[in-house]
């Protein structure tokens, strides 16, 4: 039997201002969204080699990181980023357990150019990862070790909001920034 591919809506209904950017309406200043990107980019190649493990061969959800950061950067317009995140979602599309969650990492990682709220996305789906990687028994510990991982690796300046955030949308987020 196929594998149905289902990504999980982890947006809110109501967007939050502050993740929304200047020129959307919102507060998010471009320099902010940057941040976003890079900090969902290393979350998301953090659990990469799950994926890797599984399919070497597909460079999918690597480009979309690799995207991610490029976007970031001022090299590539935002549609190519966000494309780059969509291959790496179809990437998972017929994988289970740990490389799936990794490949909709990177996917999430790529569309923070789009909707800077995905950041959330690639964090969550990396913690989804390590704890699918972990032996029998292991998962919630694994999974605090990456919050915590991913928390030391926020700028100062998105920090704030990222917390908060992680704690509004934990519900939303498989409550896996309980840590």
């Amino acid at each position: 039997m196929p594998v149905v591919d289902v990504v999980t809506v982890i947006l809110p209904k109501v967007p939050d201002p502050r993740l929304v950017t200047v020129r959307r309406g919102g507060t998010l200043t471009d320099a902010d969204h940057h941040l976003l990107a890079v900090w969902a980019a290393a979350c998301a190649e953090h659990v990469l080699g799950l994926f890797e493990a599984e399919r070497p061969d597909d460079d999918r959800p690597r480009a979309a990181i690799e995207a991610a950061r490029a976007w970031a950067r001022g090299e590539l317009a935002m549609m190519r980023a966000r494309a780059a995140g969509g291959h790496a979602m179809g990437a998972a599309r017929d994988l289970r357990g740990a490389a799936r969650h990794a490949a909709y990492a990177a996917g999430q990682a790529g569309a923070v150019a789009h909707v800077a709220a995905h950041d959330l996305g690639a964090a969550a789906y990396a913690i989804k990862a390590v704890r699918a990687a972990a032996p029998a028994g292991g998962g919630v510990a694994a999974g605090l070790a990456e919050c915590r991982w991913q928390r030391e690796q926020l700028p100062g300046a998105i920090r704030a909001l990222v917390l908060d955030d992680q704690r509004r949308r934990n519900d939303l987020c498989w409550s896996v920034f309980d840590c």
